[in-house]
C-alpha cells in the first residue's frame, strides 16, 4: 500500500485543543474487527464491555518535561526537545534556531543551567547538560510538558497532570501513550472490582511517533526506534488469559507495538530494547485480540497500525464515520475499541 491510501479530510475543529473536564468522558467508538460494524457509546461502557477473564495491557511510560527554551552565546533563541535521556547529563535532542548548531556549542538554559552541543547525526543532536544536577531533575524544574504540534496553544499548569496517565511510572516519554489518558482511578478500581486483570508493559513514545512518513512507497520508510519493556509478570498474565479463555486488550498503539515487538519469535518473550517495528496492512499480530485506541493522524505509522489489525476499509469507514459525528481527534480527543465481541447492544 501506498502513504496516500492512509490519508483523510479533517476539519481543524475537531482537533482536541484541551482535555475534557473529566478524563472518562470521552466518547468510544466501538468497531468490530474486519467485520466493520459500530456503535457510538461514551467511553464509560468500557467497562461493560470486558470480561473478567480478559487482560488489559497499559503502558507505563511516564511523559518528561523534555521541551527547553535557551538562547546562543550570540543571542539567538533556541527550542530544544530531547528526544531520548542517555544518563544523567546527555541526551540526544531535537534542536531549534535560525542557524543550525555546531559542535562545541554553549547553550545557556534558564535558571543558570546550560548545554553544549557535542554532535548531530541525521535530525538530531547530541547534548551535555552541565552542573552537578541530574537531567531528569533539570527538566523538572525548567522543562515544558511537550504537546504535540496539532494542538497550537501553550503548555500550562493542567497538562503536567493531564497529558500523563495516572498509572504512570517510569519515566522517558515525550509523548503520552493517549489511550491511556481516558482511565481515571474510578475506572480502574471498577475494572478491578470486576475481576479484571491488568498487566503493564513499557514503551518510551519518542517525537517520531509524529514524524510525517516521507516516501510514498512504504516499504522505504525507515521507522524511529524507541525502547520496550515487556517483563515476565506480564508474560505470565497474557498466558493467564489465554488458558481462561479471555482476551489480551492492548490499551494504545504503544502497547500493541511492545507486545508485537517482544513477540518476534512467534510467542511473546519478556525481555526490553529498541524496537523499530512498523506494522502495516498485511501484518499476522501474534500477541492482541482485541485495542483501545485514539484517532491518528493522517498518513501516519499509528494509522497504518489500526487498519493492520482492523482492516483498512473498516478503519476508513470508522474514520468517515467518526468525522460525520463530530468525535473530537488526536491525543485529548475520543478513543476506539477494535475487536471481536466490541459492539454490543
Amino acid at each position: 500500500m501506498k502513504k496516500s491510501d492512509f490519508n483523510y479530510q479533517l476539519p481543524e475543529a475537531l482537533i482536541a485543543q484541551k482535555p475534557l473536564a473529566e478524563r472518562d468522558a470521552s466518547r468510544l467508538l466501538c468497531m468490530e474487527r474486519y467485520a466493520g460494524r459500530m456503535a457510538d457509546r461514551q467511553f464509560t461502557d468500557f467497562i461493560d464491555l470486558i470480561d473478567s477473564r480478559d487482560v488489559l495491557i497499559f503502558n507505563d511510560t511516564k511523559v518528561i518535561p523534555a521541551r527547553l527554551f535557551g538562547r546562543k552565546p550570540s543571542g539567538g533563541k533556541v527550542e530544544i526537545l530531547i528526544e531520548r535521556i542517555l544518563d544523567d547529563h546527555h541526551a540526544i535532542a531535537h534542536v531549534r534556531a535560525s542557524k543550525s548548531s555546531k559542535s562545541g556549542t554553549l547553550i545557556e538554559l534558564d535558571k543558570g543551567y546550560c548545554c553544549e552541543v557535542l554532535g548531530r547525526a541525521d535530525d538530531l543532536f547530541r547534548l551535555e547538560f552541565k552542573g552537578e544536577s541530574g537531567l531528569l531533575a533539570l527538566l523538572e524544574e525548567i522543562g515544558h510538558i511537550p504537546l504535540p504540534p496539532y494542538i497550537t496553544r501553550e503548555d500550562d499548569q493542567s497538562d503536567l497532570t493531564r497529558y500523563q496517565t495516572v498509572f504512570a511510572k517510569e519515566a522517558g516519554a515525550v509523548a503520552a501513550p493517549t489511550a491511556g489518558l481516558h482511565f481515571d482511578q474510578a475506572t480502574i478500581a471498577k475494572l478491578k472490582a470486576k475481576g479484571v486483570q491488568s498487566a503493564f508493559v513499557t514503551l518510551h513514545v519518542g517525537s517520531g511517533t509524529f514524524q510525517p512518513v516521507r516516501v510514498e512507497d512504504l516499504s522505504e520508510h525507515l521507522m524511529h526506534k524507541e525502547y520496550f519493556a515487556v517483563p515476565p509478570e506480564t508474560v505470565e498474565a497474557v498466558r493467564q488469559a489465554r488458558v481462561n479463555g479471555g482476551r489480551v486488550i492492548a490499551i494504545g498503539t504503544t502497547a500493541v507495538r511492545a507486545l508485537e515487538s517482544a513477540s518476534r519469535s512467534g510467542r511473546l518473550e519478556a525481555g526490553f530494547g529498541d524496537t523499530d517495528l512498523f506494522i502495516t496492512p498485511g501484518y499476522q499480530f501474534k500477541s492482541v485480540d482485541a485495542m483501545l485506541t485514539n484517532f491518528h493522524l493522517p498518513e501516519s505509522t499509528l494509522l497504518m497500525l489500526v487498519s493492520a489489525f482492523a482492516g483498512y476499509e473498516p478503519i476508513m469507514n470508522a474514520y468517515r464515520h467518526a468525522i460525520e459525528q463530530s468525535y473530537r481527534f488526536f491525543s485529548y480527543g475520543d478513543a476506539m475499541f477494535l475487536g471481536h465481541d466490541v459492539v454490543k447492544s
